[in-house]
């Protein structure tokens, strides 16, 4: 049988590729799946030195976009054929070869005038790359806008990712409803349990318009509590088959950019006639629950409802009564309750789904959960220029817990609510476990550190980060450094048909350490949501089964799975292009870094206050010379300032993995790039981190 591998990583418009497969230094690990056949060839190749190599045999499915930022240059030899044909395109990521483009694609004065264009930002797609040739064969798509920008920055970005950014089509702008306002059908209310008379509410980031969860918190006679998790019924608007359906499945997901989202549904769909919003009748699909306080459940329902949302918090909001839970709070500090209900009902209902998830979460942890917390940036934007003023390090608190524990508990819920009843065709979600090789490499480290880290399983990893650390400054950032060293071995979790695994073993998902998962409580942004409530609907007899057979389930599974990564790296990319105008606009950004890697010449860092990594290089300090050395098996660089006077000797500094260090990020002449530049050892200025640390777990799962 032929190895399979991503048809994405190869580029595949080359015949050969040499894949280093567990090579931390080589990047991340080329993904497998069933798009490209390829061959092993390992003749000749002495057994130590043994590196798996293979050849494309056969292209099923293009999955990459082709197309690439970059910009065209004239080629250097003007005496050549070529010279009078094509242009250079040179692509601004450097793992996409270099492309030749067509003049006549190119802009008519751009012969003569090359230095005019030495700023612009193209997108070009590759449509060739012979194989006696270092360069493709491209074609100029369109002209972005000056680099450095962000929104001719952002297009590009979503363009190499196949983001579809397009306005929505009028066909499909005509599976909306027509008559505006809409209004819910009398008959829908005999099919549904009516909840409109509950203390119902959204707990959302104050930014959010798209509010697709809800809760509600009664107590019950004997002390226990009704507790409800109501999620917007998109299925409903999304009739299956229909022009909107098929857009929805090929968007497959929103993608969240600093700064705008581009929506899986129209907006009408998204902010309005799904959205939860407050004082507003709508249709809801509910899982609740009979709660014990300390989170057992007694008793569990599921069915279609309606809601009307008493009023729209926000985490801050949330927060501030789980802070000061005797405190009354000012009418001004609280978004408006509807008459029906009271703020101090609402205040009530938050203290006590406050408790519930400190039990449901701590159990979790308990049963062999793992979380694993990295740092995340928020930025504020001028209103005028779009521009970032500032960053921090996003917060993650109580009110953000609260909503995750429930959120976790609904998905495991429907998870084995549609497993049970459709065991062939349920959609689920897994998270395999690390990969063995980068995971023993961890291993090895950690043992040469004197690090005491369980790797066993999902739970004991978890134990060990939070036990083996204090609460010192210093070991905050050795555990920030450790998290961030602990997420590299990880998989990215994913969709699956249970008919087409075998092996149920393989259905479990690693980091929540539970047999069964799947995404249910945010259809308004996943389509793979918009799935697992058509099954669960089945499941409750509201309607027939999807008629879709496992294979077909599958491909709209890894669809999903395929969108969801694209998202997950064109936000990243996002934030990473905000952060280098920060830096540009406002740097130089002085912070606290440790180091988490040394070589020969240079070593990496994270960046503390910040949580971005960078490579700091020896030749581009002030050095008179550098020694690299391993004591034991650890690295070491020994650094030899130059003295800052004719009166000082040279300053000696010794870099290991671990050590504490100051850096300034720097922005370069090149349009947004910046580098990380070591401050000289017992410079003053040294920026305290610690009290802004915040987090986004990288295992898993936030709704």
């Amino acid at each position: 049988m032929p190895t399979r591998c991503s048809s994405a990583a190869l580029w595949t418009g080359r015949k050969t590729a040499t894949l280093p497969w567990g090579k931390e230094d080589a990047g991340a690990p080329v993904t497998k799946d069933k798009n490209t056949f390829m061959s092993q060839d390992t003749r000749a190749l002495p057994e130590k030195s043994l590196q798996r190599s293979a050849k494309v045999v056969y292209i099923l499915e293009k999955k990459h976009s082709r197309a690439a930022t970059g910009f065209l240059k004239l080629l250097a030899d003007k005496n050549s054929e070529l010279f009078r044909k094509y242009a250079l395109f040179s692509p601004s990521d450097h793992r996409v070869p270099r492309i030749y483009v067509p003049l006549k694609d190119c802009p008519q004065d751009f012969v003569t005038r090359p230095k005019d264009y030495a700023n612009t930002l193209f997108i070009c797609r590759i449509v060739d790359w012979k194989e006696d040739s270092n360069f493709a064969l491209g074609q100029l798509a369109k002209s972005l806008g000056q680099a450095g920008e962000i929104e001719p920055e952002t297009e590009g970005i979503l363009t190499e990712y196949g983001v579809d950014f397009s306005d929505f089509s009028s066909e499909v702008l005509e599976c909306l409803p027509q008559d505006l306002p809409w209004t819910i059908p009398p008959e829908e209310f005999s099919k549904r349990r009516d909840l409109r008379k509950d203390c119902v509410f959204t707990i959302d980031p104050s930014t959010a318009r798209d509010l697709d969860d809800a809760l509600s918190c009664k107590p019950v006679a004997d002390g226990n509590f009704e507790v409800g998790v109501h999620i917007a019924d998109v299925s409903y608007f999304v009739p299956e088959g229909s022009s909107l359906d098929k857009v929805a499945a090929e968007r497959a997901t929103s993608v969240y950019l600093v700064q705008k989202v581009v929506p899986m549904l129209p907006r009408l769909l998204c902010e309005e006639l799904c959205s939860l919003n407050p004082m507003t009748d709508k249709l809801t699909f509910s899982v609740i629950w009979t709660l014990t306080p300390k989170g057992k459940i007694l008793s569990e329902w599921f069915g279609q409802t309606v809601i009307r949302s008493c009023t729209k918090l926000s985490y801050e909001h949330a927060q501030s009564m789980i802070e000061g839970p005797t405190r009354k709070i000012p009418e001004e500090e609280l978004p408006t309750v509807s008459p029906e209900h009271t703020s101090e009902e609402v205040h009530r209902a938050v203290l006590n789904l406050h408790r519930i998830a400190k039990e449901l979460r701590q159990q979790r942890f308990v049963d062999g959960a793992l979380r694993l917390d990295q740092l995340k940036l928020a930025f504020t934007l001028d209103h005028k220029t779009g521009l970032p003023q500032g960053c921090h390090v996003y917060e993650y608190r109580d009110s953000n817990k609260l909503v995750e524990e429930f959120m976790l508990l609904a998905n495991m819920a429907v998870a084995r609510k549609i497993h049970c009843t459709f065991p062939e065709q349920a959609l689920l979600r897994r998270h395999p476990p690390p990969q063995t090789k980068m995971l023993n490499d961890l291993v090895e480290f950690c043992g040469q550190m004197g690090l005491p880290m369980d790797f066993s399983s999902a739970g004991a990893l978890n134990k060990s980060l939070m036990e083996t650390f204090g609460d010192d400054k210093y070991s905050l950032a050795r555990k920030e450094v450790l998290t961030n060293m602990c997420s590299r071995p990880m998989q990215m979790a994913l969709y699956f048909c249970s008919g087409v695994l075998q092996d149920q073993a393989q259905f479990r998902h690693y980091a929540l350490n539970v047999p069964l998962y799947t995404h249910f409580t945010s259809p308004i942004r996943r389509f793979a949501d918009v799935l697992v409530h058509r099954l669960l609907a089945a499941t409750l007899g509201y309607g027939e089964l999807p008629d879709v057979e496992p294979d077909a389930l599958q491909k709209q599974a890894d669809h999903c799975n395929d969108r969801r990564m694209a998202s997950k790296r064109v936000q990243e990319l996002s934030t990473s292009l905000f952060f280098a105008i920060l830096v540009k606009e406002s740097g130089p950004l002085e912070s606290e870094a440790m180091v988490m890697g040394v070589l020969s010449q240079a070593f990496d860092v994270l960046v503390l206050r910040y949580g971005v990594q960078k490579r700091i290089y020896c030749n581009a300090l002030p050095l008179q010379s550098y020694h690299f050395q391993k004591v034991g098996k650890k690295p070491e660089l020994t650094l030899v300032w130059e003295p800052e006077d004719a009166e000082q000797g040279p300053a000696q500094q010794v870099v290991s993995i671990f050590s504490l260090v100051e850096v300034v990020l720097r922005a370069e002449a090149t349009a947004l790039k910046y580098s990380a530049i070591l401050k000289r050892p017992g410079t003053e200025g040294l920026l305290d981190w610690q009290d802004e640390q915040g987090g986004q777990d990288l295992a898993e799962e936030q709704d």
